[in-house]
């Protein structure tokens, strides 16, 4: 087995381990400060800067995570989770369309924050093997879910497919440039404010509760 796979097998073996509460801390400090890190400094940031931000030693950091691409995809998987998890809530709080909407956003949030992790996934780092299928599992079930509800509501139109519209938001969002993100808000919009059209007339009980915002 090369070593490279090895240690992809071992840091998958770890991961299925109960950590103790002191090693389940450094590991939640790990990889939010990995997050801010590579937010600002891309995934090829320096892991001492990682581990300075996470206020652990370097040696605690790699018996965690031994390669830097173990550190990238627990951090991306995290992401998912927690923006896939975000749905339930804002669904909660607001319309069917609003919840699209602000949802819609926070992906938008998630995507600008990946600096640099587009061409990790194309590495042909093992590591990163799966992280595709992890995306889709997560995300396409929770649009799919907001969109169902915002259809059933009639603020919307029917038949939009759920990965569609994650790759043509993806297409967008190419920086986390403040500006270039709220110049993918403004498209989105516009994107929303196609989903509300049928048959060339703008449904009525969509277009109140979009501009209602």
């Amino acid at each position: 087995m090369s070593k490279q796979k090895d240690s992809v097998k071992r840091s998958k073996t770890a991961s299925k381990r109960p950590l103790r509460a002191d090693a389940a801390r450094n590991e939640d400090a790990i990889l939010e400060a990995a997050k801010e890190v590579f937010l600002t400094s891309g995934v090829n940031a320096p892991v001492r800067d990682i581990a300075a931000k996470a206020g652990v030693g370097i040696g605690t950091l790699y018996r965690r995570f031994p390669q830097r691409s173990d550190l990238v995809a627990s951090v991306f998987r995290r992401e998912v989770d927690e923006c896939a998890a975000e749905a339930v809530t804002i669904t909660a709080e607001n319309g069917p369309l609003k919840a699209l909407t602000l949802w819609l956003k926070r992906y938008i949030n998630f995507l600008a924050a990946k600096k640099g992790l587009a061409a990790a996934l194309h590495s042909g780092d093992p590591a990163f093997e799966a992280l595709p299928v992890y995306f889709r599992a997560n995300f396409e079930p929770t649009l799919a879910t907001l969109l169902a509800s915002a259809k059933e509501s009639g603020e919307i139109q029917g038949d939009i497919d759920p990965y569609d519209l994650l790759r043509a938001i993806g297409n967008l969002s190419v920086t986390n440039n403040e500006d270039d993100i709220q110049h993918t808000y403004r498209i989105l919009n516009l994107l929303i404010k196609g989903l509300q059209f049928e048959g060339g007339i703008i449904l009525g009980k969509a277009n109140s509760s979009f501009h209602g915002q």
